[in-house]
């Protein structure tokens, strides 16, 4: 049999979030090029925070993702008060889990409804999906605005949160916003229940490639979203102050983002590598749904990150519900909230330091990194994305699916890679 010949180069992959090229050639049979291009220019925020007070850094920062948004926030702050030596509320802690929890919610119904779903329903994009799949569209979007809607009552925007600041919230939900949060939620119950029951979505390429999962791990009973230790399915474990151990970041020619590699040449993060560290802390609905599915760590199949993510909504939508009924009873103090002066600082005491944030985002673990003088002045910063880390990952996953897939047609293997690549949510 002839050996095949082909080139593969997809400029500017749909359906994700930025720029990326993909390249592959093989000649003779053998894999001669296997990239994964980032090409879209670096934004500098990290040069745009210098000079700037850290009461601004959270506004600032979170707009380098209209998706993780509020994310960026809650790393931003938790950065900010490691540097100014702010311990939260445990009020303060719940309400910023809650917000994770509804932007973790926005963002994997996003990614599986809207960029994953058109694969497996074999069209070009969400759009066809109104005429042949009417019911499928009108739940992800009424899922979509349920989410938005909970983060304006919670934060005041849909996107990039107003009273979320260092040392708590500006404003705090009233009791009536409690109850309709709570009214919300539990009216979700029945789509997410319905996205479950989804079969398509179970449909992924049975590829495996063994790597390192990276994220949050604790020792206490909760899937740790907000906070925790960073740990590794290699058996790593580090505070996250020692975070550039884990991300041993590194400039590569092709690419405008930098990679990343901890104890292999490179990690995964994001839901996957959540559910790898630490399945056995999801809600007992979560752990019921990874049952039925069949999921079980330690999954090496990068498909089955969004299948992950499904997983995850039903964890954040049962632990959302559960935050509010445990708000709800006992009344909030609204004695905590932050009455901000001009400077945004209010009373809180400014102090030199250096701070670190480690959140989990809907795409794997972030890190902000704030070093303030005296003034609480930014002078130096440090922020890694999750998409980032995730870049070498896809790259050495695709170099060993497309060996592996060489004897079927050029546009399914094309097909094949980029919903590889899609599957990574970048």
């Amino acid at each position: 049999m002839r050996k095949k010949n082909m080139n593969i180069h997809v400029e500017y992959l749909t359906r994700v979030e930025g720029h990326g090229n993909i390249v592959i050639d093989v000649k003779d049979g053998n894999l001669e090029a296997c990239r994964l291009d980032i090409v879209e220019s670096p934004r500098f925020f990290e040069g745009m925070l210098r000079g700037r007070s850290i009461f601004e850094a959270q506004h600032i920062t979170s707009r380098i993702c209209g998706i993780c948004a509020c994310g960026h926030t809650l790393a931003s702050i938790q950065a900010a008060e490691d540097a100014l030596g702010i311990t939260p509320s445990e009020q303060t802690v719940k309400l910023r889990k809650l917000l994770l929890h509804l932007e973790i919610l926005d963002s994997h119904i996003l990614h599986i409804y809207l960029l994953v779903a058109p694969d497996l329903f074999g069209v070009k994009s969400f759009v066809p999906l109104i005429s042949s799949n009417e019911d499928v569209v009108r739940r992800a979007l009424r899922m979509k605005k349920t989410c938005n809607d909970l983060c304006d009552i919670l934060v005041g925007r849909h996107v990039h949160p107003i009273s979320a600041i260092v040392g708590g919230f500006t404003k705090l939900p009233r009791p009536k916003d409690l109850s309709t949060m709570l009214d919300l939620l539990t009216g979700m119950r029945r789509d997410m229940d319905a996205t479950v029951a989804l079969n398509p979505f179970l449909a992924f390429p049975a590829f495996e490639r063994d790597t390192e999962y990276v994220g949050l791990v604790s020792d206490d009973g909760e899937y740790p979203l907000l906070m925790g230790d960073v740990g590794s399915t290699d058996g790593v474990r580090m505070q996250k102050r020692d975070y550039r151990k884990v991300a041993n970041e590194f400039v590569v020619a092709h690419s405008s983002a930098k990679h990343t590699r901890l104890s292999r040449d490179s990690y995964a993060v994001g839901a996957l590598a959540r559910f790898n560290l630490n399945a056995v802390k999801l809600h007992p609905r979560a752990k019921e749904v990874a049952s039925e599915i069949g999921l079980t760590p330690k999954c090496v199949n990068p498909y089955m990150n969004t299948v992950a993510q499904l997983i995850e909504c039903v964890h954040c939508l049962e632990d959302a519900i559960a935050i509010v009924e445990n708000l709800m009873n006992n009344s909030l103090n609204y004695d905590e909230e932050i009455v901000v002066g001009l400077n945004e600082r209010g009373s809180i005491p400014v102090r030199a330091g250096n701070g670190v944030g480690a959140v989990e985002v809907p795409r794997g673990i972030l890190f902000h990194n704030y070093e303030i003088d005296e003034n609480g002045i930014i002078k130096n910063a440090n922020c890694i994305i999750p998409t980032n880390q995730n870049t070498g990952n896809i790259e050495y996953d695709m170099m060993q699916l497309v060996p592996q897939i060489l004897d079927r047609s050029e546009e399914e293997i094309t097909l094949a890679v980029e919903m590889l690549v899609r599957a990574y949510d970048p």
